[in-house]
């Protein structure tokens, strides 16, 4: 069995605790995984320190069982050094507001506040941490992430298509002559026709670009939405996560 983190431990004994008497503070509301907040050094060519919001699925320290990686990026308005701002949205919020668990170890880098873009080789180390320190399904790596972490998404799809099951970009932005390399791996796209930040056409053409490689990719736009109502209206989509998390890597 990988290594637990001593946190991870700790935090799991007490909840077991609590859960044994009774008063875990939220009998009548759906269980909420264990978080922990870590710093992991991503080590390529240089060096990167993510700080990164890790919440486990229900049942994570009670078998051996290795869960889905679910690696959301924020945008560019969540970087810096306060943890709590990537729960402003996707995953991490869904998560945190009880409003959804899912069947996965699901990981928030934050990006620090003096990169402009994330790093696609430093988050390739991380998810080698990741898959070293946690029990981690290789077959099953997803990655959704908004705005700049739309961007996020598709570049580091771009250079481990071979290793993710599938990936949500929303709002992204890129290059279609990436489409060849992405030709094999499951996307589902996410655009508000009037986003005034990142253009429409950005993820339309890389739609397209898609589609003459015959990847498989799915497109959908929402009309008349704008930047934020894309991710808000896109991750409560009906039918996303069942389709993401049913993606595997042969």
């Amino acid at each position: 069995m990988p290594h637990l983190p001593p946190l991870l431990l700790t935090l799991l004994a007490a909840y077991a605790f609590l859960a044994s008497t009774g008063n875990t503070g939220a009998s009548d509301q759906p269980s909420r995984p264990a978080e922990i907040v870590e710093s992991i050094d991503a080590v390529f060519t240089g060096s990167i320190q993510y700080r990164c919001l890790i919440q486990l699925p229900e049942g994570y320290g009670s078998s051996d069982h290795a869960w889905p990686l679910l690696l959301f990026l924020h945008g560019s308005g969540e970087r810096g050094s306060d943890i709590e701002l990537v729960k402003k949205w996707g995953p991490p919020r869904l998560i945190a507001e009880g409003i959804r668990a899912f069947p996965a170890v699901v990981v928030s880098p934050q990006c620090p506040a003096d990169e402009l873009e994330w790093e696609p080789a430093a988050l390739v180390a991380l998810i080698d941490r990741l898959i070293a320190d946690y029990r981690i399904d290789e077959h099953r790596i997803y990655v959704t992430g908004l705005s700049m972490g739309g961007r996020g998404t598709w570049d580091l799809a771009r250079h481990i298509p071979d290793r993710l099951a599938a990936i949500a970009p929303i709002c992204g932005y890129g290059t279609p002559r990436w489409a060849p390399r992405l030709a094999k791996l499951p996307c589902w796209v996410f655009h508000g026709t009037d986003d005034e930040a990142v253009p429409f056409a950005e993820s339309a053409r890389l739609v397209n670009a898609l589609n003459e490689v015959g990847a498989p990719v799915k497109f959908t736009a929402y009309p008349g939405a704008g930047h934020v109502d894309a991710w808000v209206k896109a991750y409560n989509e009906s039918g996303l996560w069942q389709w993401l998390f049913a993606q595997k890597r042969d």
